[in-house]
């Protein structure tokens, strides 16, 4: 459920409310003595946060792949030949 928030025309108040994306809009301030009509502002929205691992398409590689290109790796760094010089 997200929060949206809202503003009084009258008094100025901001604030949040938790409801339902299917709930009615709010309509009157819940200040004290105001009874001026309130406005749901545009928000940002709620963002998606990645956090962990299990996002990218390498975190899923089996044990068996990792093996062998840890093997490929260090077979490619062997044999390709170190310059050495001043060019």
């Amino acid at each position: 459920m997200p929060n949206y928030d809202y503003k009084c025309e009258k008094c100025e108040h901001l604030f949040e409310v938790f409801q339902t994306m299917s709930a009615e809009k709010l309509s009157d301030c819940p200040q004290e003595n105001c009874d001026g009509k309130v406005k749901r502002l545009l928000g940002t929205g709620g963002a998606v946060i990645f956090k962990g691992s299990g996002f990218y398409e390498t975190d899923y590689r089996s044990d068996s792949y990792k093996a062998g290109e840890k093997k490929a790796k260090k077979a490619k760094e062997t044999s390709s030949p170190k310059k050495e010089g001043n060019d």
